[in-house]
């Protein structure tokens, strides 16, 4: 199991990843959004030897790239691919993406056929870059197992990427997603909350709980990554949230380990 964190787009890309690899994390989750937009491959793969790390793929949860105009759809895929090439040149094997939700009001009822329909397209395209697409779980229809379980089988190339902290505020918890698509989960994000808004906070300050959490993923043999999506404003306060979330997360995942 890795542990890594996200860089802020709103400060210098470099700067983030010197920090986080001098505190020693695993790999960055390299979030490609505004007002970060443009990134230098070549000074991330320098950084990211430097410090002995590795990179995530994460894109901008705002691109209505299901949008039912074909040409809103066409430059959301430009934009996606694009990132897509930018994970790949740093060494990145997998890329998130977020769903869809953008629909005019009389075509909701065919939100989520939209977003099966971008999506294939996605996921190739994503796969001639020798990355894995991963959907991460959210808002209704996207916090149910079976929505989930659809998109998956209209989309092979298409793996989950589990947020508990969204898992925390939808419909079907964490535990069920464990359970019924255990082996399609391939990446994984860990941030607290009081299960009334998406608050991003350290583990152990809202009411999930992580030794149940941690045990799931065990059941599972989920031994890939997870990233600490851990925010605040103070970066030095930062990094000390990251620190007691990362050692709870490792005394919960060695506990009971010989």
């Amino acid at each position: 199991m890795k542990i890594g964190i996200m860089n802020n787009p709103r400060f210098s890309v470099y700067d983030e990843i010197e920090a986080l690899g001098k505190a020693s994390f695993d790999f960055v989750d390299l979030t490609i959004e505004g007002p970060t937009f443009a990134v230098d491959p070549e000074k991330v793969c320098n950084l990211l030897d430097k410090h002995g790390l590795f990179a995530v793929g994460h894109t901008d949860p705002c691109l209505p790239y299901a949008y039912p105009i074909e040409a809103v759809r066409k430059a959301c895929f430009e934009e996606l691919e694009r990132c897509a090439k930018l994970f790949s040149s740093v060494g990145a094997k997998v890329m998130n993406i977020h769903p869809c939700y953008y629909c005019p009001p009389s075509m909701k009822p065919d939100l989520l056929k939209h977003n099966i329909k971008a999506l294939k397209s996605i996921a190739q395209m994503a796969g001639s870059y020798d990355l894995t697409l991963v959907l991460e779980n959210f808002m209704p229809p996207f916090d149910r197992v079976s929505t989930f379980q659809t998109l998956l089988k209209e989309i092979p190339e298409l793996q989950v990427h589990l947020d508990f902290g969204h898992t925390n505020m939808g419909r079907d918890d964490a535990d069920l997603f464990c359970k019924h698509l255990g082996h399609r989960i391939k990446h994984v994000h860990f941030s607290d909350n009081r299960s009334t808004e998406d608050h991003h906070m350290p583990l152990g300050v809202g009411n999930i709980n992580w030794e149940n959490a941690v045990t799931e993923l065990k059941k599972i043999r989920y031994d890939e990554t997870i990233t600490l999506e851990v925010f605040c404003n103070n970066k030095d306060v930062l990094f000390q949230y990251l620190d007691i979330s990362r050692r709870l997360l490792l005394e919960l995942w060695n506990k009971g380990s010989s």
